[in-house]
């Protein structure tokens, strides 16, 4: 069996347990078999095979004895924990501090444009554009 039947099945399955009603049972069961025809379920079936690889090349990183190897993936999200820090709770508190006691400061907050995509990878909040694929909520 391939990815896309299995995820056919899958998917089939789980309509029968969300829609008791059998007319939103039977549209939700279509609307899959659209996408399957579109190519979408097959996109979605690579995007999901590409996930299992990383995750598997994750642990075996997670695994090794060198911290080089191991703890980038850790060091990256404490940089990101730490900016994030500093841009929404330091850095008011710092200026807020300063102006009490009279000494003013012109801080501009870091532009983190570029981390947060780094940061919501990590967090794995980039799968959920393909639940709303799923659920029919995506903007088309």
């Amino acid at each position: 069996m391939d990815p896309i039947t299995i995820l056919l099945g899958i998917g089939s399955k789980v309509i029968d347990k969300i829609w008791p009603d059998p007319a939103q049972r039977d549209a939700a069961k279509l609307e899959l078999l659209k996408m399957q025809q579109s190519g979408e379920l097959a996109q979605l079936s690579a995007e999901t095979n590409l996930m299992i690889e990383q995750i598997k090349v994750n642990q075996e990183e997670a695994k090794h004895t060198n911290v080089f190897v191991s703890g980038w993936r850790p060091g990256v999200g404490w940089v990101c924990v730490a900016a994030c820090g500093w841009n929404w709770i330091g850095l008011p508190v710092v200026k807020l501090g300063l102006e009490i006691y009279g000494h003013p400061i012109n801080l501009s907050p870091a532009d983190l444009t570029e981390m947060l995509p780094v940061l919501m990878g990590m967090l794995g909040l980039g799968g959920l554009r393909t639940i709303e694929k799923l659920n029919g909520r995506a903007a088309k």
